[in-house]
């Protein structure tokens, strides 16, 4: 029930305060967490207590002191103390109760991991969301804003770890995850919390991220909630906005779903309609028809404010190599992308187009 990782930790605390090595081991009699590796002697004790484990719970010898650690009435470990010290049954038996305590703790957390999963995916009931976050002491009516958290490698545990380790509060914010490729990181807000603060926050999980698990992070998150109940809403929204930040904003970490702008717009129409519109745009050609180099011109065009010397400073092209590419555009289609509203025409055909390359790729 509880990680390698977490006994590890608990035993080598407990070592340093009692003065004495110690172990853990499974019902099976595999050691999973040690602070000596010397441990021939007590794993025979160890065995012995679990051939008897039903009946006793303590076994005192020359080798030491094993002690059953029992959740719900199942065994679950052996808690041994390699050597005899003073106190060495009220020691076992403190060191016992901290294992209990530790497992109950755990099954708390996985229950409120488990009922924010359903939470996030809408298979819940009004009437058992506030039920049971009355009994899970979770407050119904606060701010919350929940972040998506896009990984590139499928089923990497080490980020959801750390993301635990360092977010998972155990009470106002949760970690939890309902695919291989996402984490959600539910964040309970100050009332006095504007987006501006969501945003820092988002901003501060794509760097702490990059130092402590050294990884590549994007963050999505959707609009500020003040009810529980609304936490599916939420993650739809974040959800949404890496997808559109996919399509359209590739070289953004953080991605607010109420600043998407027409990007969330064009990535609600219909396949239908964006074939439609850029039949009419181009003359029935799609927009394959240009060439990279020339795209790459008009984006930067685009991204310059349509200004042709400082497009042609920052590509290191002559001004007349420039108006040809450009001139080329307006031959092909008739849009003259030097004015305004030929511009924003050929700049949402190249966004209806990217749009349509991303459903095709999920068909």
């Amino acid at each position: 029930m509880l990680g390698n990782q977490v006994l590890q930790k608990m035993i080598t605390d407990i070592s340093r305060i009692i003065k004495e090595d110690c172990s853990v081991w499974s019902v099976e009699g595999k050691c999973l967490a040690t602070t000596s590796e010397e441990k021939g002697n007590i794993a025979d004790e160890v065995s012995i207590l679990l051939s008897e484990a039903e009946d006793k719970s303590v076994r005192l010898s020359d080798n030491g002191a094993c002690f059953v650690v029992r959740y719900k009435d199942d065994v679950m470990y052996i808690f041994a103390i390699h050597h005899m010290i003073d106190n060495i049954d009220v020691m076992g038996e403190l060191c016992v109760n901290q294992f209990e305590n530790m497992m109950n703790l755990s099954e708390k957390r996985v229950d409120r991991n488990h009922f924010f999963q359903q939470l996030i995916l809408d298979n819940m009931l009004l009437v058992d969301v506030h039920s049971q976050a009355k009994k899970m002491s979770l407050p119904v009516n606060v701010p919350r804003i929940v972040f998506v958290v896009e990984q590139k490698k499928k089923g990497d545990t080490l980020l959801l770890d750390t993301m635990k380790g360092i977010f998972d509060n155990g009470t106002k914010d949760v970690v939890t995850s309902v695919d291989e490729s996402h984490i959600i990181f539910i964040k309970t807000l100050a009332k006095t919390d504007t987006y501006e603060d969501v945003n820092r926050i988002a901003k501060m999980l794509v760097d702490t991220l990059s130092m402590e698990a050294l990884v590549h992070v994007r963050v999505a998150y959707g609009t500020i909630i003040d009810e529980l109940k609304d936490v599916s809403k939420c993650y739809k929204e974040a959800s949404m906005a890496l997808d559109v930040g996919r399509i359209f904003y590739a070289h953004k970490d953080v991605l607010a779903y109420n600043e998407l702008g027409i990007g969330r717009l064009i990535y609600q129409l219909p396949y239908s309609l964006c074939e439609m519109f850029l039949q009419e745009v181009f003359r029935g050609d799609a927009l394959d028809q240009f060439d990279k180099e020339t795209l790459a011109t008009v984006n930067a065009f685009f991204e310059n404010d349509l200004n042709i010397s400082e497009t042609a400073r920052k590509m290191y092209l002559h001004r007349n190599t420039l108006g040809y590419r450009l001139d080329k555009i307006q031959k092909t289609t008739g849009l003259d992308v030097k004015k305004f509203d030929d511009a924003l025409t050929f700049k949402i055909a190249i966004m209806v187009s990217d749009h349509m390359k991303f459903i095709k790729s999920r068909e």
